[in-house]
C-alpha cells in the first residue's frame, strides 16, 4: 500500500465535505467542460485540489481553494443576475458552499496546523 488515500476521515467536517465536492464538482466539471480549455483546468485543479486535501498537502488546499473561486466567479461573469434563476442557482449554491467549506476558519486552522 502506498500510504495515499482519496478520503480523510480524521479530517474536520468541513474540508471531509469539501473534499468529496471537488471530487463530484471536478468530476462533473470534466463530463461538461469538454471543449473549453478553461473549464476543464478548473476541473482537473478541483480533483488534484480534492486529492492533495485527502493526503493533507498545502499545495491541495491552495489549488482546490484557487478552482472553487474561479469556478463561482466565472459563474457569477457568465451569468450575471439571471444567476438567480432556477437552473443556474443550483450551480450558484453548490459552488458557494464550496467556497464556503474551504474558506471556514475550522479548514484554515486545520490545514495551517497538519499540513505540510
Amino acid at each position: 500500500m502506498n500510504g495515499y488515500r482519496w478520503i480523510n476521515p480524521n479530517q474536520p467536517q468541513t474540508l471531509y465535505g469539501a473534499t468529496m465536492l471537488s471530487y463530484l464538482d471536478g468530476a462533473f466539471g470534466l463530463l461538461y467542460g469538454l471543449g473549453a480549455p478553461l473549464l476543464m483546468a478548473i476541473a482537473v485543479g478541483l480533483l488534484a485540489g480534492g486529492w492533495g486535501i485527502a493526503n493533507e498537502k498545502k499545495w491541495g488546499y491552495w489549488v482546490a481553494v484557487a478552482a472553487a473561486a474561479m469556478q463561482l466567479a466565472l459563474l457569477l461573469l457568465f451569468y450575471g443576475l439571471r444567476v438567480l434563476g432556477f437552473p443556474q442557482i443550483m450551480n450558484l449554491m453548490f459552488d458557494a458552499l464550496l467556497v464556503g467549506l474551504l474558506l471556514h476558519p475550522m479548514s484554515r486552522d486545520y490545514q495551517r496546523l497538519w499540513f505540510r
